[in-house]
């Protein structure tokens, strides 16, 4: 398992590999790019490392960008040091770095603090100030500071982006089910858990409400979803509602989580939910009842997914 690290406090003694991206989403075309790394860097030698930016440049250079990424950082960081690289670097982007010619990012990031001996990167890949410098620029640089440079086939490079699109529009279309298998894992909702209205015990299913503060992360479709989550340890199942809760009045977009078979108090802790199964889209019901026996549904669909979901 890899070490998370800000590019600021790193120097490498060690010669290392490196690859270049945002990574959101760390799909399945991403995770063929970092095992190649992890495995070239295993047979030449090398420290296999990965520099990533952070915030997207999208949303330093374009303030009305309103991009929404797949992960939050934190997520992002985490699916990559499992994935069992040695190092993760995250480079804080700013305009400042934005001006940086071509020539000084190549010697004060990937020569000076990375000490590269090999770039994996795409054959499109841009950079430098108004991204200037393309591949065969970076190969020059490559014979000046002494470091190999290899491609990213076309082929590669367009399925990575291609899923990146297909997945972040699956889940805004409630298709969760593409949406995970471009992954390769199940797609997550990290966030604080805080209290909510209460409403959820007066139906029978009291709920944990999910606050998510980092406003770039992408937010499925408004509808119930069949989740899991670790708690202290164990995996808790249960079923989630994002939404407005158009039935009892509800004003504002909420995310809720009833667990099933579990009632500690869990206000204030910082939990992973993992979406496994997207049950039906949000609606309104004429009464209070037609709701309750609405979740009583949802709760035997969940219940018989999560079944199934071990058996396989």
């Amino acid at each position: 398992m890899g070490k998370v690290v800000k590019v600021e406090t790193y120097r490498s003694e060690e010669p290392t590999i490196v690859t270049i991206g945002t990574f959101d989403g760390v799909h399945i075309g991403h995770q063929k790019i970092v095992r190649r790394l992890i495995m070239d860097g295993e047979k030449e030698g090398l420290k296999s490392v990965i520099l990533t930016f952070f915030p997207h440049p999208r949303m330093v250079l374009q303030k009305d960008s309103g991009i929404k990424l797949i992960n939050t950082i934190d997520e992002r960081s985490k699916i990559l040091k499992d994935l069992g690289l040695n190092y993760l670097l995250i480079k804080k982007f700013t305009k400042e770095f934005s001006r940086l010619s071509a020539e000084e990012f190549v010697q004060q990031v990937l020569v000076d603090k990375l000490n590269a001996k090999k770039v994996i990167i795409g054959y499109d890949h841009r950079f430098g100030r108004n991204r200037n410098a393309d591949i065969e620029d970076l190969k020059k640089y490559g014979e000046m500071f002494g470091f190999e440079v290899e491609e990213i086939s076309a082929q590669d490079i367009n399925d990575v982006a291609v899923s990146s699109t297909k997945i972040r529009r699956a889940l805004l279309e409630g298709d969760l089910r593409k949406a995970n298998k471009y992954l390769g894992y199940a797609f997550m909702l990290t966030g604080t858990i805080i209290k909510g209205r209460g409403i959820g015990k007066t139906l029978d299913f009291p709920t944990a409400n999910l606050r998510i503060t980092e406003d770039y992360k992408l937010i499925p479709k408004h509808g119930s979803y069949v989740v899991k989550s670790e708690i202290d340890g164990i995996t808790v199942y249960g079923m989630m509602n994002i939404g407005m809760n158009p039935t009892v009045n509800g004003e504002k977009e909420s995310v809720e989580i009833h667990f099933f078979d579990f009632d500690a108090s869990i206000y204030g802790r910082e939990l992973q939910i993992d979406l496994l199964e997207r049950i039906r889209d949000e609606q309104k019901f004429d009464s209070i009842e037609v709701l309750k026996e609405q979740l009583q549904k949802d709760r035997a669909f969940s219940l018989q997914y999560i079944a199934k979901y071990h058996a396989e």
